[in-house]
Order: C-alpha cells, then structure tokens, then sequence
C-alpha cells in the first residue's frame, strides 16, 4: 500500500510543483506573453454585430441581460467595431481616469467622419489638452455669467411661441438648444445661418447611428452631404470675421484667436462637433424633465416654490428682474431634479474609448484596437448604486452618490467640458416654464423610443399656457 501511494505521490509532485512554479513565473511576465481568454459574450451577425439589438429596445434590456449571462464584463459587436463593455463603477473609473492612457478616446470610424476627424472627442494628449484649454475658456463659469441674458431671450422667446399650442416637446427642446448652441459658438453671427445650419443638422443627426454605407440614398450619404454643406456654412463665417477683425470671446472666437493656429479644417472639425455634442443631449434632458415634473405634482409643486422665491425676492428688493448667476445658485432643489433626471434617463448610454496596445483586464485580454465601453446607464440604473434605480427621487441626491456611480457628463480628461453651460440653460428655461406656465402631457406616455437618445414616446406631446 505505502508503495502505491510513494509511487502517485511521486507522480503528482512535479505535476503540481510545476504548475505551482508556471502561476508564479506568468505574474511576472508582460501580458502579452500570457495567452489570456477573450471576455465571454457573443457578436452576433457578420459586420452588423448586435447593433439591431442594442438600439431597437431599451439599452437597460440589452445590458441587465448581458451583465446576468456573462458579467460585469463582456464583449459584443456593434456599429461595425468589436466591442467590451464594463459594468461596474471601479472598472470605469479605471478605464476612464486611472488607467485612461491605455484607453484613448475614439469613435467608429463613421462617427468620425461624421463629426470631423480633427474634432476634440477623438484625440489625447498635447492636442486634446490645447483644444480643451479653448473649449473651456468660452464654457468656464466666467464666461457663460455674460450669456444669461441672451439665453433667458432665448428661453422666454421659445415659450410664447408654445403657449396655448400643442407642442412635441423634444423637437421644442431641440430648436432652443440649437439656439443656445450657435449663440455660446458663433455669437450673433449664428443669427444670419441659423436655418441653414438647423437643415444640415436634421440630416446628419438621422444618420449618425445608421449603418455606414455610402451609397446614395442611404441615410448616412445623405449624412455626409449634409456634415460638407455644415463645412461650407462654417468656413464663411470664419472668412467674415478675418475680414471684419474684430475680438470675439464666443467659442469660435476663442478657436480663432488660439495664438499657435489652428487650420480651418480643425475649427471646423470641433464647431460641427460640439454642435452635435450640445445640441440633442441637452435637447433630451429637458424632454425628460418636462416629463418628471408633470408625473410628479409634488416635486413640481416644490420647485415652482422655490423658484417663485427667487422672483419675490427680487421684486421686494427693487432688483431688475433678469435672472443673474447669482439667482441660479439658489436652485438646490431644481439642481437635484436636474442631477436626478440625468441619472434615470442616462441620456448617454456610454461612452467609446479604445485600446492603444493589448491590455490584461480583470483576467481577461482586451486586443489592441478593440472598443471599450463604460456603461453609464448600467452603472446609473444598478441596484448596487441606487436604491429603487428606476424611481425618480430627487431627495437622493441631497446626499452625494458613491464615487464613480453618477456620471452624465462622462469621467477624467475627457468629460465634457460644456456641462456648466448645459446646466444654466436647463435651469434658466425651468425658472420661466414653472413659474409662468402649466402643462399637461397629451395621451399615454408610458413608452419609451431609443433613436439614438433615450426618449418620451413621440417625443412627449405636451399642451402648455400661461397661468
């Protein structure tokens, strides 16, 4: 007996010896000596992946089904790109700030094309931090203080024209966005092309997540037809201000003044591109607010008070009644509606970087090339993070969210450097629309439309009029 066991022992010594010294020595080696399994998921069909399914039904399905089967981590197919997506707050925050030089930040190749190669979404380093050094000089909090006025204009212009009619909302919400967008851009010049600059728009938005295939009559042709025709319009205006020299303090003044120069093609790049960035997003939150507000008496009721005080305290102190920046610092409640809305509705589902080299993540590879994308919505509609995720509370934000669990304007470098002007022209059309007018939602608003935004069905038909 004792010589049968000396001889499996003898056996499975060097066996287990040997495996114990290869764990060891693979530590130790670079990643890409390790053959490393791919994450688990499926692709889907040739070329078109899994994209029908992603963008056909709410993106909470696809994800919350994904994340059941495969985890926290998993690989797809989409818009033509072989894709992981992540799932949980840390491997996030790792892609997006921690471990972001080994994710750049990229979109497919026809997103790219789309919006302009040169534009600031798709580059790192010394380029993307001169470009953003820009962007944030016409968006820094100083500057937006001197748009209030223009965009109070705007947003007390915006609802008379919907006062007594029945309104889509979303498309409402979009021609005040475009508005807010070209004046924060172009300044007074966007005035003289605002009807051009809206038409080239509405076609390349209808084939920003079409298959891309440039074929005519296709959506995406129509797309690029549309984003040469924006580029026209642009060059311009930038010929007309170098003839009229003047000094502009709007986004394209601040690009056009960059003392190392930029060429036309890269200012026109990053115009189209922070147009698209500010105009739908911003466009869909306040569909959704609009809605909030309306399914919730009591939370509207609370911020029709507090904004209520904001105008009685201006009057009992003989102050204009224009509202200042000052005046929006008094908006906690309608700030916590604001955050809570952006958490539900999760307007951006993720966000798109890339591998620059083959990367070791959580015990799996992740090729070069390969997109990785965080997943915002999962993250903001996860038990995990939010009691009662799909519940609209504002209250909850009276108590900061857990690091890396609230994210709409994306994380590191690379969020987006408009959020102080997106949250001002939210909060400043919310003033006036709560205190000088009702509404009411026309026929059942359960449904929801994901094209490419998350949406009220129909775009939420509203009726609105003046108290």
């Amino acid at each position: 007996m004792d010589s049968i066991f000396t001889t499996i022992f003898c056996i499975l010594f060097p066996i287990i010896l040997s495996t114990i010294l290869l764990k060891t020595l693979l530590k130790f080696l670079p990643s890409g000596y390790r053959k490393l399994p791919l994450p688990p998921g499926t692709m889907g069909w040739p070329y078109i992946g899994e994209t029908f399914q992603l963008y056909s039904q709410n993106p909470n399905v696809f994800f919350a089904s994904k994340v059941k089967k495969f985890g926290s981590i998993f690989k797809t197919h989409i818009l033509g790109c072989p894709c992981v997506m992540i799932s949980s707050p840390a491997a996030a925050k790792l892609v997006l700030v921690t471990k972001s030089e080994l994710f750049k930040p990229t979109f497919p190749a026809s997103k790219e094309r789309m919006l302009g190669k040169q534009a600031i979404f798709f580059h790192d380093g010394a380029y993307h931090a001169k470009l953003r050094k820009l962007v944030l000089r016409a968006f820094m909090p100083e500057s937006v203080k001197n748009v209030i006025p223009d965009i109070e204009s705007l947003a007390i212009e915006s609802l008379k024209s919907w006062d007594g009619g029945l309104i889509n909302t979303f498309q409402e919400m979009k021609t005040y966005t475009f508005n807010v967008a070209l004046l924060s851009i172009f300044g007074k010049d966007g005035i003289h092309y605002r009807e051009d600059l809206k038409k080239c728009y509405y076609n390349l938005e209808k084939g920003y997540n079409s298959m891309p295939i440039n074929l005519p009559g296709t959506l995406f042709h129509k797309a690029m037809k549309a984003r040469q025709e924006l580029a026209k319009i642009i060059a311009n205006i930038i010929a007309f201000r170098r003839e009229m020299k003047h000094t502009y303090t709007d986004l394209l003044g601040s690009f056009m003044g960059d003392k190392e120069g930029l060429t036309d093609e890269q200012i026109a790049d990053n115009m189209i591109g922070v147009i698209f960035a500010a105009r739908d997003t911003t466009a869909s939150a306040l569909t959704w607010i609009v809605k909030y507000l309306a399914e919730n008496p009591s939370v509207l009721q609370a911020v029709t008070e507090e904004q209520e005080a904001i105008v009685r305290s201006k009057k009992e102190s003989g102050e204009e009644s224009d509202l200042s920046w000052a005046d929006t610092k008094k908006m906690p409640l309608t700030s916590r509606v604001i955050q809570e809305t952006l958490r539900v509705s999760s307007i951006l589902s993720f966000t798109f970087r890339e591998a620059v080299q083959d990367v070791e993540f959580e015990g799996y590879s992740i090729p070069k090339g390969w997109k990785v994308l965080p997943l915002f919505r999962h993250i903001h509609h996860s038990p995990e993070n939010y009691s009662e995720p799909e519940k609209f509370d504002p209250s909850r934000f009276e108590v900061s969210p857990k690091p890396n669990t609230f994210m709409p304007f994306g994380n590191g470098t690379h969020s987006c450097p408009g959020n102080e002007l997106a949250k001002m022209e939210i909060l400043v059309l919310v003033h006036h629309m709560a205190t000088k007018y009702r509404w009411c939602m026309m026929g059942p608003q359960t449904g929801i439309q994901y094209a490419p935004f998350a949406l009220p069905q129909n775009g939420l038909p509203i009726r609105l009029s003046h108290k």
